[in-house]
């Protein structure tokens, strides 16, 4: 197993490193340190000298490649392309464009994002999962129906009418919890309550029709009228067989919500002022501090790919063929 994962993870070097490489043709070749420097300036009459000054201050006067006036290693180090790209894979993220420490701004909008996304994903994988056992087993009857037309409903609906349908109706009518903000500790259980709550109810439309596919599909299998043969209930086949040969599909679609996990959520923390990484991109992209961004992108890619590994490992657990091979 793990001369396994260790071949994945040197698999994942090169995507990782063409990620990084697409990003800096696109942040540094497409649009060059002066045109950031125009747009950041933002003034009609920008003088040369201005641009030049905006870019010392933060190191994109470099070469992009090669700096053929340095001696040595530095030819290849003092450069914009290892400072501000391949230094990411040390983790050093260095100074966004307004000066701040990346990495610091990342370690404290983290537990935000954490606090809203972990019981968003665990409870959605419940009820989702929940509900479409229930529906399986009601099949082809009329609750099974409008559930069909339920979820399909939900899921037309636009996250935007979520979200301020929740703050309108929880926030200002009931005044059951703060339309926006947040608090550290259990006082931010009032912050985090309704943006959980929103964002399961969002997802659970798709999510419930997702799963009741994948189990109608395993339900028309012969184990489980093998199963049914042997006299074993309806409860006992499909959480005993059903739920867990369907498990390889439920495990590779939580793969997707792993990197909104750290990064967190941009529309629900935009929409309800949370403080995690989520608003910390959207506040980048608006302010154009490209820095910010090519940081957020790398860490997005790098979880995706940590994302696969555990997977391929869940895999294992989930399926013994899998363990055998």
């Amino acid at each position: 197993m793990s001369a396994y994962l260790l071949r994945r993870a040197l698999y994942a070097l090169p995507i990782l490193l063409g990620v990084n490489l697409i990003t800096f043709a696109l942040f540094f070749v497409v649009n060059s340190p002066d045109d950031m420097a125009r747009m950041q300036l933002g003034n009609k009459h920008i003088t040369q000298a201005a641009v030049e000054q905006w870019k010392a201050e933060r190191g994109y006067n470099r070469p992009l490649l090669w700096n053929a006036q340095a001696d040595g290693l530095a030819r290849a180090t003092d450069t914009i392309f290892y400072r501000n790209t391949l230094r990411l894979f040390l983790f050093d993220f260095g100074q966004s464009d307004s000066g701040r420490d990346i990495g610091f701004d990342i370690a404290q909008r983290m537990g935000p994002s954490l606090a809203v996304s972990v019981p968003v994903l665990i409870l959605e994988l419940a009820l989702a999962i929940g509900l479409a056992l229930v529906v399986a087993v009601l099949r082809g009857t009329y609750l099974d129906l409008w559930a069909v037309v339920l979820c399909v409903a939900m899921m037309s609906v636009s996250m935007l009418f979520y979200i301020i349908g929740g703050q309108f109706l929880f926030g200002k009518l009931l005044r059951l919890v703060p339309i926006s903000g947040y608090d550290q500790g259990l006082a931010g259980f009032k912050f985090v309550a309704l943006p959980v709550l929103v964002s399961v109810v969002a997802a659970l439309g798709y999510g419930t029709r997702w799963y009741r596919t994948l189990f109608l599909e395993e339900i028309n299998r012969d184990y489980v009228r093998t199963a049914r043969a042997k006299g074993l209930g309806e409860r006992a086949v499909m959480l005993r067989h059903v739920l867990r040969n369907a498990l390889i599909p439920i495990l590779t679609g939580v793969v997707v919500l792993l990197p909104s996990l750290f990064i967190g959520n941009l529309i629900i923390e935009s929409f309800f002022g949370i403080p995690g990484l989520g608003s910390y991109t959207i506040e980048a992209i608006q302010s154009q501090d490209f820095a910010i961004v090519r940081a957020m992108v790398f860490l997005g890619s790098l979880l995706y790919i940590v994302g696969l590994l555990l997977t391929d490992v869940s895999y294992t657990l989930a399926d013994p063929r899998v363990r055998l091979e």
